[in-house]
């Protein structure tokens, strides 16, 4: 990505990603979905429990693929996909049965000032982490009961693992708001995008290992899928990968309608929750699907 300014040099964000998913060892088909176009990365887990969990994620990827054109991500594109995927889910419900609904977990591309940022975002328990001078942080912060249980200082039922406060769709009245991190970006960054069939199967020091062992995204991606498959691949596991592999700022040569995010850099957290605190149980599948 690159955004120029006349006589000036551009900004320019080059990354590199691998992708990989399965539907796990006890699933019967994969309802994750994955998107890695241009701009946009992300991963969309399906709502196990409710019907038609592989249209919903599907239809996440749809909407982000439509907004995934531009050189940059931007707040506003975010929020149009996000509504569009609410719609699609709605009108894919029918009224017959549960309602169905997607978690998703991604990173946008994004320019500020003429810098270089990752647009960090989150909906449910899918989750992002950043891999920088050899430490690996989780960014996002699961919307599920464990979490919020552990927010509050007590420690959740086991039975309770699965168990999700905020999706797309899953009969939301409303789209509902993601989280946010916008992060400036720098050369050597590693951002893994997970359904959470990989983060309920392999611990923090498994994943940092991995992705400071494999060099290319591709192949740390296949380790990942590999790895919670080896521990039981109780659920669908999908994982995409991307590194910065080109980060040059153009400072103060970016015009206002240039700057994508219009704003300082920071952290936007969304309260929203599922109606009545109501609980999501999330799924998993079948067939291998690559965007």
């Amino acid at each position: 990505m690159s955004e120029r300014g006349p006589g000036h040099p551009p900004t320019r964000f080059k990354v590199r990603h691998g992708a990989a998913t399965h539907p796990g060892l006890v699933r019967g088909h994969n309802e994750d979905s994955l998107l890695a176009s241009r701009n946009t990365y992300l991963v969309a887990d399906g709502l196990g429990g409710h019907a038609k969990g592989e249209v919903a994620s599907q239809a996440v990827v749809a909407a982000f693929r439509a907004e995934s054109q531009a050189d940059w991500l931007t707040p506003e594109g975010l929020h149009r996909a996000l509504e569009q995927a609410s719609r699609v889910i709605v009108q894919a419900s029918g009224g017959v049965g549960r309602a169905p609904g997607s978690t998703v977990v991604g990173v946008g591309l994004a320019a500020q000032s003429g810098l270089p940022y990752w647009m960090i975002f989150n909906v449910g328990d899918s989750r992002a982490y950043m891999l920088r001078s050899g430490r690996l942080q989780q960014i996002s912060v699961d919307h599920s009961r464990v979490q919020a249980v552990a927010d509050a200082g007590g420690q959740a039922n086991p039975a309770a693992r699965n168990v999700i406060t905020r999706a797309i769709g899953a009969g939301l009245p409303s789209p509902v708001l993601a989280d946010q991190w916008l992060m400036p970006a720098a050369v050597g960054d590693r951002v893994m995008l997970c359904s959470d069939g990989l983060s309920t199967e392999v611990s923090d020091q498994l994943i940092a290992a991995t992705l400071l062992a494999f060099c290319e995204p591709q192949e740390a991606a296949d380790e990942l899928v590999r790895a919670a498959l080896n521990a039981g691949g109780r659920d669908n596991v999908t994982v995409v990968v991307v590194d910065a592999i080109e980060v040059t700022g153009a400072v103060d040569t970016l015009g206002v309608d240039e700057d994508t995010l219009g704003g300082p850099p920071i952290g936007i957290e969304d309260q929203a929750t599922l109606p009545g605190d109501e609980a999501l149980w999330t799924s998993d599948g079948e067939g291998v699907r690559h965007a």
